[in-house]
């Protein structure tokens, strides 16, 4: 087997085959359709507050509801809650989750249609005094999973309910740590040991997650564990996400590119938004993400190089500097230029090229890229060619040429063409763009060719999230293997320059390539969370969205939170009803402050460490 399989084929579309099974009235798995799924936020011993949310995210679309159960008294109001669906007529599945305690999971077996437990907590514990484990400790710490891991099992199987080991990135014992770090790798062993016991005890209504902030690490932990899971015969399906997205634009983009990279290979049974809104908010962004991906075998044929990297870990294609392009520089940015004062209101996303079809006009000092036939040979001006063009062009740039072509044109390209200061346009018409453009890459690879090459898609969307979505979708996984030394999107309907502005820098910094904003690491909120997140969020947002550069972590509660928000710079946690504690990086700096008081106290704690600047007027 090839030792970096993760799916079927990089260029031939098919879905990962999972085991199929019931989760309560409706199947996952197999040829099943990709399941949509949602938490609520309320608190759980709020029966009625709970019912309604369950209620508005049934009627959204969602087809299974998760709700928070983090005592045992949440046992008896999850029994009111299905009863009261009952009797109204909904019989969506419902997932209890519980993450780490052993029995109230066993107590909820009889009740709900899956359980939700974290290998993270579940029988390990953080923070402990000793992380330090020698052999003989690690592994009597391992074997107690079996004793409190069986008797669950068993129960399952006794009433039919399916298990989600659902690993977070952020809550990784110490006893993982210790061995693995704070790595996908972590995750996926993590996962693993929980995965052996109940192929052991033919326990296969299993569905797993690996969820992280971080689109990166989420992304390759998925991979590794279905390369894991072929090499020891298992077939799980999987529960995609990614965790603390946040809200609006960056939400969207940061889970279509983490979700979105790993449907465009085939991989992923069932998908949650996690967004820092209303829970319903979540099920449309969710709808298109995996209405994007049907039909996707259909796609035109694509030549397989037979050349691969490592999928399992980020390492930028090397590639020659031709001025600000490739080598180290950062991703590019290239827009097609009708308004320049509509582009962005943030220095930090102006795009470094404007593209202009024909006369320039504007007096803004900028690079600019024309089309070949009107090329101006001005200062910081650089034509662009079709590929044809450019195989019998006589005139050309001394220090910059764009050159457009897609993946069926890698027999034009020589030696002459790659020497010529040439930075290469990809484009893809096929609906696999993904495996098409990644194809290209590889065969650069295999050629050994690195001259710089700009991402080029074009879409004909009029709905703004339609056009976030299917760009992060399409651009994020290239980005998050390496591939591309720039972005140029485009969109043949009328949405705004700005809004396609900011989605091009939205999804490089979603796929972690180049920061250009303020980062702001947000739980969606569930039944633990003891303040609104909601609003909490948008004022740190008034307060702080100028600090360019910056990651802020704003998390409901302590379970994930502390973890998930472990490369922020800043952290905001729900300790207790009005508690709030502050972190720098991972230190806990403030504990148990005021809410009323808490955003004062942040933001003099990043003037403290010198990270504050005023905003421009």
């Amino acid at each position: 087997m090839n030792k970096y399989k993760y799916c079927k084929s990089l260029t031939r579309y098919s879905r990962h085959k999972t085991n199929e099974f019931s989760i309560g009235n409706k199947k996952i798995g197999d040829k099943n359709p990709i399941r949509i799924q949602s938490m609520t936020n309320t608190n759980t011993s709020d029966i009625n507050a709970t019912l309604i949310q369950c209620i508005r995210l049934i009627e959204t679309g969602c087809e299974y509801v998760r709700i928070t159960t983090p005592s045992v008294s949440s046992v008896s109001h999850i029994k009111q809650i299905k009863k009261l669906l009952s009797e109204k007529g909904y019989n969506t599945p419902i997932i209890a989750d519980v993450h780490f305690n052993p029995k109230v999971a066993e107590l909820l077996a009889p009740v709900v249609d899956k359980i939700r437990i974290n290998p993270g907590n579940y029988v390990d514990k953080k923070n402990s005094k000793n992380i330090d484990y020698t052999d003989e400790q690690y592994l009597k710490e391992a074997n107690k999973i079996k004793i409190r891991l069986i008797p669950l099992l068993n129960l399952c199987k006794q009433y039919n309910t399916a298990i989600r080991i659902g690993t977070n990135h952020g809550s990784l014992s110490d006893r993982i740590m210790s061995k693995y770090g704070d790595t996908p790798l972590g995750m996926v062993e993590s996962t693993l040991e929980f995965l052996r016991i109940c192929k052991d005890e033919n326990f296969n209504n299993v569905v797993i997650s690996l969820k992280s902030s971080n689109t990166r690490v989420m992304v390759f932990a998925y991979r590794l564990m279905v390369n894991k899971m072929i090499l020891e015969n298992m077939n799980y399906p999987l529960h995609l996400g990614v965790t603390e997205a946040g809200d609006g634009e960056d939400g969207r983009i940061k889970s279509a590119v983490g979700i979105g990279t790993l449907l465009a290979d085939g991989i992923g049974d069932s998908i949650r938004v996690s967004l820092t809104e209303e829970p319903e908010k979540e099920i449309p962004v969710a709808e298109k993400i995996v209405k994007y991906f049907a039909n996707r075998d259909i796609h035109n044929k694509i030549i397989d190089t037979n050349h691969y990297l490592n999928p399992f870990e980020y390492n930028k294609n090397k590639t020659d500097s031709i001025l600000n392009i490739g080598g180290k520089n950062k991703p590019v940015v290239i827009h097609s230029l009708l308004d320049y004062k509509n582009i962005s209101d943030n220095e930090n996303q102006i795009p470094d090229y404007f593209y202009i079809e024909n006369e320039i006009t504007s007096n803004i000092e900028a690079q600019f890229i024309q089309n070949i036939g009107n090329w101006e040979n001005k200062k910081n001006t650089y034509p662009l060619f079709e590929i044809d063009e450019y195989l019998v062009t006589k005139i050309i740039s001394d220090k910059l040429n764009f050159v457009k072509l897609k993946y069926t044109d890698i027999s034009k390209i020589d030696k002459e063409i790659c020497d010529r200061k040439t930075v290469f346009v990809l484009n893809s018409e096929n609906i696999n763009k993904v495996a098409e453009q990644r194809a290209f890459f590889y065969f650069l690879n295999k050629e050994n060719i690195k001259n710089p090459v700009i991402i080029f898609n074009n879409y004909n969307e009029s709905d703004i999230e339609q056009f976030q979505i299917k760009s992060a979708c399409d651009t994020g996984s290239l980005l998050i293997d390496g591939f591309s030394d720039g972005l140029w999107l485009s969109n043949g309907k009328k949405i705004s320059e700005s809004i396609i502005n900011s989605t091009s820098f939205g999804i490089l910094q979603a796929s972690r390539v180049r920061v250009s904003k303020t980062e702001y690491i947000s739980c969606p909120s569930c039944g633990r969370t003891l303040f609104d997140l909601q609003k909490t969020t948008a004022k740190i947002k008034e307060k702080t969205s100028h600090l360019t550069g910056l990651k802020i972590g704003i998390m409901g509660c302590i379970v994930n939170g502390p973890g998930e928000m472990a490369d922020a710079d800043y952290g905001y946690v729900g300790t207790g009803t009005g508690k709030i504690t502050l972190y720098k990086n991972k230190d806990v700096i403030k504990k148990n402050i005021q809410e009323n008081s808490a955003l004062t106290d942040l933001v003099n704690l990043i003037k403290e460490n010198g990270d504050w600047f005023e905003p421009n007027k």
